[in-house]
Parts: C-alpha cells; structure tokens; sequence
C-alpha cells in the first residue's frame, strides 16, 4: 500500500527543491488539526515546543507533588520524632499540636489579664454569678471592681475607706503587683439598692471615688489627655 504523503509528495516535489522527502512530507501536512481551545490534537504548546497532552498531564502532577511532599517536609520540622511517620499520622499529630498550642494561649492570655496595664484604669461592673445565686440573693447586687494604677502605700486604706464611706461589703479581692504598678479585683456586696438611687448611678458614683484614689489630682490633667485614659475615666470629668 502507496504511503499517501509519499504519493502526495511526489506530486510536489517540484515545489520543494533541495528538501528531503520527509522533510517536505512534514510541511505539506502543516497545519495539523486544531481544536477547539486552538491546540494541536494530541499536542501542547510548552516553552515554546510541542510536548504530548499526557506528557503535560504527568508533569502538572509531578510538579502537585512535589508542593504536597515540601509542606509536609515543613511540618515534619514541627512535630518531634516524625520523621517515619506516614503521612496520616503526621497530619493527626498537627491537628493535635494545634490543639494544644491553642490552649496554651489561652492559658497565658488568663495569666497576662491579670497583669497591671500601664495606664491608670478603674472600672465597676455588675458581677456574673448563676441563676441560683441570683434567686437567693433577690435584695442585693454583687459588684465587680478593677483598678489599676501606681503602688503606694495609702492606696489599699483609701480604696477601704471609700467602700465603708459606701456601705459596700468586700466579699473578696484579688491583688497583683509587677513593677511599681498594681490591678486590684475586688467583688462587692451592694445590699441596699432601693433606697431610691438607681445601680449604674450608684456605679458612676462609685467610679467616681475610686478614680480620685486611684488617680491622684496632681497627675489627672497630664493623664486625662490620653485617649485610652478616656475611656476609663467618668464622662464629669469632660465638660
């Protein structure tokens, strides 16, 4: 059987003198079929060259693997002893490490809450107790102080004496002092509400009084003109 581009050929050769048969068999032929994306069937383009659709498919997944086996050479640099662990194990031993990284953070933020700022600061809040605890105690409100500033001496006498000028009740206070500077937490019994004061006025009041201990009159104005200082102060000192 005539090959057809041989037969092809030698009808043209003429048009091609000088060139060998195969050669210009190859240039007869071009253009080869298109498709519809505008690529040679069963060829695509590379770097300027022509490979084969599966040649091109085996180096996308080569070149997939080879990102997957980096990341996980990444967190085998992570996780102690796994160099010979398999790949499922090595993943479940990441979760599990995060996990634990996690509650680490949060264990430490507990710890650093508890740290005295670097600004004076008083707030007073309503106390979060249970649903039982809320129905025994029908007649009273618990109160929830912070108060952070300067350590001094008269600071604890003056905080004392502005809750017994009150009539508040410690039930419980916790202190935390870290170079010079010290958070004060203390929980309040506030027994008698109905006496014809509403709670968040007897809270700004209370406020009030804290922050003159807290913040002593000679460095208000200096302190008040910060913004975070702002926001702790009672809104009488902005007029």
């Amino acid at each position: 059987m005539e090959n057809p581009s041989s037969v092809e050929w030698g009808e043209n050769a003429a048009l091609f003198p000088g060139y060998p048969s195969a050669a210009a068999a190859a240039l007869l032929s071009w253009p080869p079929a298109f498709d519809e994306g505008g690529t040679a069937i069963g060829m695509m383009r590379s770097g300027g060259g022509l490979i084969s659709a599966p040649q091109s498919h085996r180096e996308a997944e080569k070149r997939r693997r080879d990102r997957i086996n980096a990341q996980l050479a990444t967190l085998r640099t992570l996780i102690p002893m796994s160099d010979k662990m398999d790949k499922a194990s090595l993943l479940s031993s990441v979760v599990d490490h995060v996990k634990d990284l996690k509650r680490k953070v949060t264990e430490i933020s507990k710890v650093l809450a508890d740290i005295p700022a670097e600004t004076d600061q008083v707030t007073v809040d309503d106390a979060k107790y249970s649903d039982e605890q809320r129905s025994f105690f029908t007649a009273v409100n618990f109160l929830r102080v912070s108060i952070c500033c300067d350590d001094r001496p008269e600071l604890f006498p003056e905080i004392n004496s502005v809750l017994k000028e009150l009539k508040l009740v410690m039930l419980h206070a916790d202190v935390t002092c870290l170079g010079g500077r010290v958070r004060t937490i203390i929980l309040l019994l506030c027994p008698d509400k109905d006496k014809g004061i509403s709670i968040n006025s007897f809270k700004q009041s209370l406020k009030l009084a804290l922050c003159k201990v807290a913040i002593p009159s000679s460095s208000t104005t200096y302190r008040i003109r910060s913004k975070r200082q702002r926001f702790f102060l009672p809104d009488a000192h902005f007029h």
